[in-house]
């Protein structure tokens, strides 16, 4: 069976560009967020479930991220229905995928793990972090983000302090060079124990 290392941190803080790092060592790598890209385009199995709970979100047969989370500012009862529908898509998502994998580490690649109160599905944790300025200045250097979206999606996310204190694996992620070190020395690590 494959260790499963859950991989998480708040926005900014270089998780996808670790998470490409763990896939460029030949690891596979499955993202909750791009199952529910998968779950949302034409054909996916949220679109007609979502489309009932909310019709104005779906438009050409996919649904729209960007106008469901409008319908869910307007009216936050919508959200737990919504949920309701698309953690266990998404869940099924990641079961086919460990199914299908037969390498010796699997990362799953999860935004909210800590938030969703779920470290105790994986072997091991590893939260990806930055000091708060660079954090922010990654953020606000985004197309289209605002100070005002950053600090309302901040809100949702668990402070990274406790993070800190739940993971398993801690790597801050200054540059690019000791980020691929310690993620080469993790993977290291962790063949090493589970061999």
């Amino acid at each position: 069976m494959s260790f499963r290392l859950g991989l998480t941190g708040s926005i900014g803080m270089g998780k996808s560009t670790t998470a490409g790092l763990f896939a460029a060592a030949g690891l596979p790598v499955w993202d909750a967020d791009a199952a529910v890209h998968r779950l949302y385009a034409a054909g996916g199995a949220a679109v007609a479930p979502l489309t009932a709970i909310c019709p104005a979100a779906t438009a050409g047969g996919s649904v729209s991220r960007e106008t469901l989370k409008a319908a869910i500012a307007a009216d936050p009862a919508l959200l737990p229905r919504i949920e309701a529908v698309v953690h266990p898509l998404v869940a099924a998502d990641r079961a086919d995928f460990l199914a299908r994998t037969r390498a010796d580490i699997v990362i799953l690649d999860i935004p909210l793990l800590f938030e969703k109160s779920s470290q105790h599905e994986f072997d091991a944790t590893l939260l990806v972090t930055a000091p708060a300025r660079l954090q922010r200045q990654r953020v606000l250097a985004r197309p289209g983000m605002t100070e005002a979206h950053f600090q309302t999606i901040l809100a949702h996310q668990m402070p990274d302090a406790q993070k800190r204190a739940l993971a398993t694996h801690i790597v801050e992620t200054l540059d690019l060079t000791s980020t691929a070190a310690y993620v080469t020395a993790l993977i290291a690590h962790i063949r090493g124990q589970h061999a």
